[in-house]
C-alpha cells in the first residue's frame, strides 16, 4: 500500500546560523519530527566558525574550512532556507519580518543570531576601518592588506581575549610574509581582564615578541585614513584598522516586546523567553537563572537542551532544563601556533595547546562536512519490471530537470491536428502560441516548475520569471497570468501561510513584468509544484524560432549551469555559496534584456533543453547551423567542478540526444544542462551586436556572445 508523505503541521522558524542552530539542524536531520516543517533565516549561505578566525588571520586556515555551509546543512535536515536578515519579530501575529520578502509565519520560533558591534559608531570607524564581524567583508579586506608590499602599520581596538588574539595573528601573518610592521592594540581600559593573572601575564610576554604594542587606559577620538588619533593628543599609525571591542545585541530585538537584559533575550533556564513559544541560545540570550559571559562553549552546550525543548513545544517529550558548567577551558591562540589553555585557575601554554585548540577545532567543524549518510528507504521486495531503472541512482531533480525530455515532447505534440480556428497562427516549434484577437496579436504560454527549493517564495519568484521568457523572448509585453499551484499536504494554517508567500511574491514579480494576475488553481499533492499561464501583447513583429539569418551572432543573457547545481544540492553534494549564487541568476527577470534585444531575428529562452537544444530549435527553424564558441560560454559558479565530478540533471541525457554529434565531456558538457529561469538566447546582426551587449552588461546582465549562425546545418564547436 502507496503511504503518502505525511501532512505538516506545524512551522519551527530559527532565526540565525549560529553555532546552536547548526548543531541542532545536524541532530534534526538524524532524528527529525514529522509534521515539523523547519526554516532557518540567515543573512548568507554560511555561518562562520569563529573559533577558527584567529587562525585563519594568522595564515594557519583557508577562508573555506571557517564556514559551516548552511544551505547544505538544512538540505540534510529537510529544512527550507531564507538568505536575508532578520529586521523583526511580530510576537502579537507569530512572524518573522525579513525585509524583500512576505512575513514569516512560525508556531514556535528561536533565535540565535549572536552579537554585532558597536564600533561603525566610533567617528572615522565606518569610513576607514572594518569590524571583525561578519566574517566575509574583514577576511576580504585582511587578505587584500596581506598581500600587499611595503611596512604594514595595523591598529586593533579591544583588549579583550577577541582583540589580543586578533592583534598576535595579525602581527604572525604579516612576519611570515617578510613584511616589516607595526601592530598596536588599543584598550580604553585594562586588557585582558577576563582572564586569571597568570595566563594574562603569559600573554602579555608574549605580545612583544611578535611586535605587539599594548596601549591601555587610552581613548580613540577618531579613525583618519593613515592613523588613529588618540584623545591624548598621541597618533598611532594605521594602514589597516579593526575592532574586536563594543559587542551589543542587534537593534532589531529591542522592538520584538521580549523581556530583556541590557538588550539582550531573557530564557529562563528551558530557553524560553517570556514569549514561551520564543527561545533564544548563544550569545543573543541572557541566562535569568545562570547568567554567564558571552563564550561559544555555551552555544554548543544549549544544542542539545534545545533541540529537546523545541520539539517538546511542537508537541512531543518534556523540556529539560540547562544546567550551564562553572567554568569552562579557554584556549587563546598566541598568534603563531601556539595557544595558551586555562581551567580553574590553571594555564599552560605551548605547541601542545595549539594541537589541542586544533583539534578540538577541527572535531567541531568535521561534524558539518562529514554528514551522515541517511539511507533511502528500501523498495519492496515485490516490484514491476523496470521499476529500479526508472528511478534511477539519484532522486528526480526538480525545476527544469524534471520536465518530459525533447523526445516524448515532440512526439506528443506531432500527434495533435494542425490548428484550424482562423485567430490562431501557427509558430512550429515556438513555446508560446500567437493569436490574433480584435486586430491584435496576443501570445499565450504555459510553464510548471516542480519545486528544487523548499522556500515558497523563492520557488514562486523563480517560477514566475521562468515562465515569463516565453513571452519575453517573443518580443511581447507581459499582459495577465493565472497560476497553478500544487502544495504539499499541510494543515489549513500553513496552506495559508504558504499561499500568502507564493503569492505575494508571484504578484511583484508580474505586476514588475506589466502583468497583473487574475486567478488560478491550487490543490495539494505529494509535493510542491509551482507555474503559470500567462498572455502577453505584441505592438511589433513577434521574435521568433524562424528568423535566424547566417552570419548573426548568438547572444546569451545569463550564466549557464543550473541543472548541474541543483542536482548536487538535492544530492547534498554543492557548495552553498554556489547555490544562493545561482539561485539569484535564476530570480533574475528579462524584461531589461527582452527590449535590449527588440532588434533580434530569432529568439527564445534556454530553459529544459539545455544551450544546445534550444540553439538547436532556432537552426532547425530558421533553417541554419551554428557554430558555438565554448570559451566564451561563461559558466554559474561551481558548475564545471560539479559536472567534472560526474554530477548530471535527470533530463542531461535526453538533451544529450538533441545533438549527438557534439562533444560532451568537460565544459561542453555543459551545453546539455537544462536550465531553469535561463537567459535569452538571441541571433542579432553581427553589425550592431557589440553595442546590443554593451547595452545588456549596462543593464546588469552578464551577457556574452557565444558564437554565430552560419549556412552549413548543423552545430559544431568552434575550434
Amino acid at each position: 500500500m502507496h503511504i503518502p508523505p505525511l501532512p505538516l503541521t506545524r512551522d519551527l522558524v530559527l532565526v540565525g546560523g549560529g553555532h546552536t542552530h547548526a548543531l541542532l539542524l545536524r541532530k534534526w536531520g538524524m532524528d527529525p519530527l514529522p509534521g515539523a516543517r523547519v526554516t532557518v533565516i540567515n543573512p548568507g549561505p554560511t555561518a562562520p566558525y569563529s573559533g577558527m578566525l584567529p587562525g585563519y588571520v594568522a595564515g594557519h586556515y583557508d577562508r573555506s574550512e571557517l564556514d559551516i555551509d548552511l544551505v547544505r546543512l538544512a538540505r540534510f535536515a529537510g529544512a527550507r532556507v531564507i538568505l536575508g536578515a532578520v529586521d523583526g519579530i511580530d510576537t502579537d501575529r507569530q512572524e518573522i519580518h525579513v525585509p524583500g520578502r512576505p512575513p514569516v509565519g512560525f508556531d514556535v520560533a528561536s533565535v540565535n543570531v549572536g552579537i554585532t558591534s558597536d564600533m561603525p559608531a566610533m567617528p572615522g570607524f565606518a569610513e576607514h576601518a572594518v569590524p571583525a564581524k561578519p566574517l566575509g567583508p574583514f577576511a576580504a579586506k585582511w587578505a587584500a592588506y596581506l598581500e600587499g608590499s611595503g611596512p604594514a602599520s595595523v591598529v586593533v581596538i579591544g583588549g579583550g581575549v577577541a582583540g589580543v588574539e586578533l592583534a598576535m595573528a595579525m602581527a604572525h601573518a604579516l612576519r611570515a610574509k617578510g613584511r616589516s610592521a607595526q601592530v598596536t592594540l588599543i584598550d580604553n581600559a585594562i586588557a585582558l581582564t577576563a582572564t586569571r593573572p597568570k595566563a594574562a601575564e603569559t600573554i602579555r610576554r608574549a605580545m612583544p615578541d611578535l611586535g605587539v604594542e599594548v596601549i591601555e587606559n587610552a581613548a580613540i577620538n577618531r579613525i583618519a585614513s593613515d592613523h588613529v588619533a588618540l584623545q591624548d593628543g598621541r597618533k598611532i599609525p594605521a594602514g589597516f584598522v579593526t575592532g574586536a571591542a563594543g559587542a551589543r545585541p542587534y537593534g532589531w530585538i529591542e522592538k520584538t516586546g521580549l523581556d530583556l537584559e541590557d538588550g539582550f533575550i531573557r530564557v529562563n533556564s528551558y530557553l524560553q523567553s517570556s514569549d514561551p513559544v520564543v527561545f533564544a541560545a548563544g550569545d543573543c540570550a541572557h541566562l535569568t537563572d545562570n547568567p554567564r559571559p558571552k563564550a561559544g562553549v555555551y552555544a554548543v552546550r544549549e544544542a542539545p537542551v534545545l533541540f529537546d525543548n523545541l520539539r517538546a513545544a511542537l508537541g512531543v517529550g518534556r523540556m529539560r532544563k540547562y544546567v550551564p558548567q562553572k567554568d569552562y577551558l579557554k584556549l587563546i591562540s598566541l598568534g603563531c601556533k601556539s595557544a595558551l589553555g586555562e581551567w580553574l585557575g590553571l594555564s599552560h601554554s605551548g605547541a601542545m595547546m595549539w594541537k589541542w585548540k586544533n583539534h578540538i577545532d577541527q572535531t567541531f567543524m568535521n561534524k558539518f562536512r562529514d554528514l551522515p549518510q541517511m539511507k533511502p528507504p528500501a523498495l519492496p521486495r515485490a516490484h514491476a519490471a523496470g521499476l529500479v531503472e526508472v528511478l534511477g541512482e539519484k532522486p528526480m531533480c526538480g525545476g527544469c530537470g524534471a520536465k518530459v525530455g525533447r523526445g516524448a515532447l515532440q512526439v506528443a505534440l506531432k500527434s495533435q491536428p494542425d490548428p484550424v480556428r482562423p485567430d490562431i497562427i501557427p509558430l512550429p516549434g515556438d513555446d508560446a502560441a500567437l493569436l490574433q484577437t480584435g486586430g491584435v496579436r496576443q501570445v499565450m504560454t504555459s510553464d510548471h516548475l516542480r519545486a528544487f527549493t523548499n522556500d515558497p517564495a523563492l520557488m514562486a519568484r523563480i517560477a514566475a520569471v521562468h515562465a515569463l521568457g516565453d513571452v519575453w523572448a517573443m518580443g511581447a509585453t507581459p499582459q495577465a497570468a493565472t497560476a497553478t499551484i500544487i502544495l504539499p499536504r499541510m494543515s489549513a494554517a500553513l496552506q495559508r501561510r504558504t499561499m500568502s508567500e507564493i503569492m505575494s511574491i508571484a504578484g511583484d514579480v508580474m505586476r514588475d513584468a506589466g502583468a497583473d494576475i487574475v486567478g488560478g488553481h491550487s490543490s495539494m499533492g505529494d509535493e510542491m509544484t509551482i507555474g503559470f499561464t500567462l498572455t502577453g501583447l505584441c505592438d511589433a513583429d513577434p521574435i521568433t524560432l524562424a528568423g535566424g539569418q547566417p552570419g548573426d551572432c548568438l547572444i546569451l543573457t545569463k550564466p549557464i549551469g543550473s541543472g548541474v547545481l541543483m542536482a548536487a544540492e538535492m544530492a547534498g553534494q554543492a557548495n552553498g555559496a554556489w547555490v544562493a549564487a545561482a539561485y539569484r541568476h535564476m530570480a533574475q527577470p528579462q524584461g531589461k534584456a527582452a527590449r535590449i534585444l527588440a532588434g533580434a531575428h530569432a529568439m527564445t529562452d534556454v530553459t529544459g533543453f539545455g544551450l544546445a537544444g534550444h540553439l538547436q530549435g532556432i537552426c532547425d527553424a530558421s533553417g541554419c547551423g551554428a557554430i558555438m564558441d565554448l570559451d566564451a560560454a561563461e559558466l554559474m559558479d561551481g558548475a564545471q567542478e560539479l559536472t567534472d565530478r560526474g554530477v548530471r540533471s535527470t533530463l542531461f541525457a535526453d538533451n544529450r540526444a538533441i545533438a549527438p554529434a557534439l562533444p560532451a565531456a568537460g565544459k561542453a558538457a555543459l551545453i546539455f544542462d537544462p536550465q531553469t529561469a535561463g537567459g535569452l538566447l538571441a541571433a542579432v546582426a553581427a553589425k550592431g551586436a557589440e553595442t546590443v551587449l554593451k547595452d545588456l552588461r549596462n543593464a546588469g546582465y552578464p551577457a556574452m556572445a557565444i558564437g554565430e549562425l552560419t549556412d552549413a546545418p548543423g552545430l559544431r564547436l568552434q575550434d
